[in-house]
């Protein structure tokens, strides 16, 4: 199976034209229900060798990890060693340049990203937390803790854009994102300390960085309409890592996450997933909805419990979701085909076109 990536390369190195593949792309789009951009497409098996691959990655960085636990200088009785964050940047690059470079494996591709972005925080934070000692920390109000944090984060979000430049993967731009929101959290940290108004300025600070993220997403989102290139598996990721960062701070406040589940409460959580759901049909997006849909669960299923369902409350709340969200699906694209019509022109040039495809010809497929 090839996807629209895979097409677009084939474009760039000569292999077909650019008229073939649009030609490839309308024939495909008219053999299938729905046209591919609302399929929401983005690449992550290319074949079983991809879990074979990763499998064995993970083996080799987990192994290397270990390792340079072992043998380096460490941060504290227990905390983390210099060497193992510096062996498994180093081994995720060297095999990135194989598997990601030359192989294009998307999997594989995926894992030595998040190990690379990884290994880079450790190694950047025991590097600077090593010379200022561990008595530095202890009275501090964890601002220094914070501090060495954002300044970690830093040198992981420098990383990670090298990364970019140099592999181009798709979750790059999340995990860069990513970096840049822990600066920004840890910053917070720093300025608040171990005071009542820490817990509030961290998740007023996580709410409006998930705003900033799906804007950015947004914009990778709007170069790309059609959804045919890597731009939109890019944006992919920024809305998947956006969606906990706008609904985790909402469902904290409310008290959702602290066992103190009403009815209310409840009801507000319920209406929250439908807002979301709504805005993933407008944007075309059912990432949103994935992301959130923890904490939907969970409010429901303490919901059920208080109620007396204490042992069907797993298996109502799964009910209820999962009921919803196959009539959601079979119902997609004339729902946000009814919906997007009615937007401002505007907004809607921004935006997915819309399909509507008919229910009968989607149950006979």
């Amino acid at each position: 199976m090839y996807s629209d990536t895979d097409i677009e390369r084939a474009v760039a190195a000569g292999a077909i034209s650019a008229d073939a593949a649009g030609a490839l792309r309308r024939y495909l789009a008219d053999q299938g229900v729905t046209p591919v951009v609302d399929e929401e497409q983005f690449r992550l098996l290319s074949g079983f060798n991809d879990i074979f691959v990763a499998i064995a990655s993970v083996l080799l960085l987990v192994a290397l990890a270990w390792i340079g636990d072992t043998v380096g200088p460490k941060l504290g009785h227990d905390g983390p060693s210099l060497t193992s964050g510096l062996f498994v940047a180093a081994a995720a690059w060297g095999l990135a340049e194989f598997f990601t470079r030359q192989r294009r494996m998307a999997l594989p591709s995926i894992i030595l990203l998040l190990a690379f972005t990884g290994g880079a925080f450790v190694t950047a934070f025991v590097a600077i937390a090593l010379p200022i000692g561990d008595g530095a920390f202890e009275g501090s109000d964890g601002r220094i803790g914070a501090l060495v944090a954002a300044a970690a984060a830093a040198i992981a979000a420098g990383a990670t854009w090298l990364h970019w430049r140099r592999f181009h993967v798709p979750i790059t731009i999340a995990a860069g994102a990513a970096a840049v929101a822990g600066i920004v959290m840890a910053l917070i940290a720093f300025a608040a300390g171990e005071t009542p108004l820490l817990r509030s300025a961290m998740l007023t600070g996580a709410f409006l960085l998930g705003i900033g993220v799906f804007g950015f997403a947004m914009r990778w989102d709007a170069s790309d309409r059609e959804r045919k290139t890597r731009r939109a598996d890019v944006a992919f990721w920024l809305h998947l890592l956006a969606a906990p960062l706008i609904v985790h701070p909402v469902f904290q406040a409310l008290g959702v996450l602290d066992n103190r589940v009403s009815m209310g409460s409840a009801i507000v959580v319920v209406l929250l997933y439908v807002l979301l759901a709504g805005l993933a049909l407008v944007i075309d997006r059912r990432a949103l909805m994935v992301s959130a849909l923890a904490y939907v669960l969970y409010a429901l299923s303490a919901l059920f419990r208080e109620l007396g369902a204490v042992g069907l409350n797993v298996a109502l709340t799964a009910l209820v979701i999962g009921s919803a969200l196959l009539l959601l699906s079979a119902y997609w694209h004339t729902v946000r085909a009814a919906i997007v019509e009615r937007l401002p022109e505007g907004l809607r040039e921004k935006l997915p076109p819309a399909h509507e495809v008919a229910v009968g010809q989607a149950v006979s497929a």
